[in-house]
């Protein structure tokens, strides 16, 4: 029975733990669920759904229009008979019916232009959406190795606290044995107090850094998020292969969405200016119908009015022609409009010339900081190794009285300094690194175009 209690027991107790234990995130799941549940990207998606119902209408403009038509009318006192066109005294009431199709052969080619310039704005927006999916994932990449960065300095404040302690509980103990005086306790409980304060800010600095991912991510019902604890491993090889930013911006320019969207848009204005010179241009339309009617008024020899279906048969009419519509004078709005699409041709164009500017710009910095970090990281690791050297033999010296609390506090502070700053110069080198491989071509989110 004991047994049955003990494996009962630890079945249970393993159950517990796994629905209570946290779930720790990679960047490529938090990327993918950001992806999946991000709100603002919906909006981006909508817009692209309208532009290809947009695109598709267009082309559905070439079929032909049909319309039918019915109408019932009553007519009081004296009245034009619509049947046979002599007016008469008395109260009456008629129907009509019509089918008419029509279809448009030449109109400057302003419809095959429309198709063209609505596919290109929809094929922009969806660039746009794969353009929004990247910058989110970038956002999510930041502030997961924001996350990092603030566990690490929650780390070293930690191991700050740690020392402080020992050193609190080092003095006290001389304190009693009367081979310090009562203010090197004060001292160090100064220190103790001022670490643990150290402590407090980085894990508040923590909290506000997981709560920036968990919004990103849009994750529901929690305020707390547990990522991978790994640091990055940069490389610091001086012999890495070197970067050039003509090179990156060629790769980049190829596929960045933002660039192939802008192109399109230029494309599409120019297209726009077509639909507009179009209007210019002389229309010809072809039409055809049938149509027929019921009139109260239509007798027979005996003053009977005839049946409708006999009147609906007798009545019917059917009918083609060609319709030319030539604009001579619009006060001038045709070419107005021509204008106005010149100018926003232009101005998609500038717009192109600029995206293709910052990002030339972008990826200059990109590879300058790159060049930058990596000697920064070499220099910043040699410094943690003095600082922590210096602090190893500031500590020994303390406990044997030959500094002062405030001389080990210089020291100390010193220390966590320079991990500090290591690891900001880690991450970003990372980032850096990353950033420089997206622009590059390499699959840095496993994101999908469509």
């Amino acid at each position: 029975m004991n047994k049955k209690f003990k494996i009962t027991t630890l079945l249970l107790l393993t159950i517990w733990a796994s629905v209570f234990a946290q779930e720790s995130w990679t960047l490529d799941e938090c990327v993918s669920y950001a992806l999946a549940h991000n709100l603002q990207l919906n909006d981006f998606k909508y817009t692209n759904q309208s532009n290809k119902e947009t695109y598709r209408q267009s082309v559905r403009n070439l079929l032909p229009s049909v319309n039918a038509s019915s109408s019932y009318l009553v007519n009081y006192g004296r009245a034009e008979d619509p049947n046979t066109g002599t007016f008469v005294n008395q109260d009456f009431y008629s129907n009509n019916y019509s089918l008419e199709s029509s279809i448009d052969l030449f109109q400057g080619f302003q419809k095959i232009n429309a198709i063209k310039a609505s596919k290109l704005l929809f094929k922009a927006t969806k660039e746009d959406v794969l353009q929004q999916k990247y910058l989110l994932a970038f956002r999510v990449m930041q502030a997961f190795y924001d996350i990092q960065f603030f566990e690490g300095l929650v780390e070293i404040s930690k191991e700050q606290l740690t020392v402080s302690q020992t050193n609190y509980n080092l003095v006290e103990k001389q304190v009693e044995l009367g081979l310090k005086a009562g203010a090197d306790l004060y001292e160090a409980e100064s220190l103790l107090l001022t670490d643990k304060l150290n402590v407090t800010q980085s894990a508040n600095q923590l909290a506000t850094a997981k709560l920036t991912l968990i919004q990103e991510m849009n994750l529901e019902n929690t305020s707390e998020i547990e990522i991978t604890k790994e640091l990055p491993q940069v490389v610091t090889d001086a012999m890495v292969n070197e970067i050039k930013s003509d090179s990156v911006y060629t790769e980049a320019r190829e596929f960045l969405p933002l660039i192939k969207a802008q192109e399109l848009r230029a494309k599409a204005a120019r297209k726009q200016v077509a639909v507009s010179r179009g209007r210019l241009y002389p229309s010809l339309s072809f039409f055809a119908g049938i149509g027929t009617g019921y009139f109260e008024t239509t007798r027979d020899t005996l003053g009977k009015t005839l049946p409708f279906r006999q009147q609906f048969r007798d009545n019917t009419s059917q009918y083609i022609g060609v319709n030319l519509s030539v604009p001579i004078s619009n006060g001038w709005s045709a070419r107005s409009q021509v204008k106005q699409s010149k100018i926003e041709k232009l101005r998609a164009e500038n717009n192109l010339k600029t995206q293709e500017q910052e990002l030339f710009q972008t990826i200059q910095q990109l590879v300058q900081d790159y060049n930058s970090l990596l000697v920064e990281l070499v220099q910043s690791n040699q410094k943690m190794e003095a600082q922590n050297l210096a602090f190893t033999i500031a500590q020994k010296r303390y406990e044997k009285g030959l500094i002062n609390a405030l001389e080990l506090f210089t020291a100390k502070n010193l220390y966590a300094s320079a991990q500090n700053e290591n690891l900001q110069v880690k991450l970003r080198s990372e980032i850096n690194k990353s950033t420089l491989d997206f622009y590059r071509g390499l699959p840095v989110f496993n994101i999908e175009a469509n």
